[in-house]
């Protein structure tokens, strides 16, 4: 078992004046059908306690994973997984499909009545603030997103607790997703490889082609 994760990166945060860290973390990035999915946990810094068993989603089995799922919810101050569809990475491509995302867990977050006063994002990349920020000359209604400061770690969800908790939320859920997918689909095996390009998975795409849940704007085979 790896390293647990702990909440000492988020508690830098303290010595900015924020109290509540929002850790993020996307799923199903590199797979070739089914949706992206965005998970986030949110922790007071003032009162969160350590989460016992809690790691990268990718290093649990799936029944350690659905174990915690009810644990992390009821462990963090909010939480919320947000998706893009195939369809919507295909047309937006896959950062903008990330920001929606995002944005749609960022939103669901808020209406919780919680809003997190700094982001911990998992990776080198900012994909989740919006594009431009809002200027008094705008005209038209302002897109809304996430407009807390956004902060990157790459491997924050090997180390930071917030990230960790959000990984198993998004994890889960997509692979409720691609099980479900799957009963639609079976010759592609999504239950097993939840989308990602597998031998089996790249065998049915050869023999019947993609289906309207894979990714067509993607080099599939």
């Amino acid at each position: 078992m790896s390293q647990a994760p702990t909440l000492d990166y988020e508690r830098r945060f303290r010595n900015a004046g924020a109290r509540l860290v929002a850790g993020v973390d996307e799923v199903g990035r590199g797979a070739l059908a089914g949706p992206v999915s965005v998970g986030i946990t949110v922790v007071d810094l003032e009162q969160q306690v350590l989460l016992a068993d809690v790691r990268d989603s990718k290093l649990l089995k799936v029944a350690d994973r659905e174990r915690l799922v009810p644990l992390v919810r009821s462990w963090s101050v909010a939480n919320a997984v947000g998706h893009a569809t195939a369809k919507e990475i295909d047309d937006v491509g896959i950062v903008a499909a990330l920001r929606l995302a995002g944005t749609r867990a960022w939103l669901a977050v808020l209406a919780t009545g919680v809003t997190p006063d700094v982001v911990l994002l998992d990776g080198s990349h900012n994909w989740l603030s919006p594009v431009a920020q809002p200027s008094l000359f705008d005209d038209g209604p302002v897109e809304p997103g996430c407009d807390a400061p956004v902060h990157t770690l790459v491997k924050a969800d090997m180390q930071c607790l917030s990230v960790a908790a959000a990984s198993i939320l998004a994890k889960v859920e997509r692979d409720g997703i691609m099980r479900a997918l799957h009963s639609e689909y079976p010759a592609f095996g999504w239950d097993v490889n939840k989308g990602y390009g597998t031998a089996i998975h790249k065998d049915a795409l050869r023999a019947a082609g993609p289906t309207p849940y894979h990714r067509v704007s993607w080099q599939l085979l």
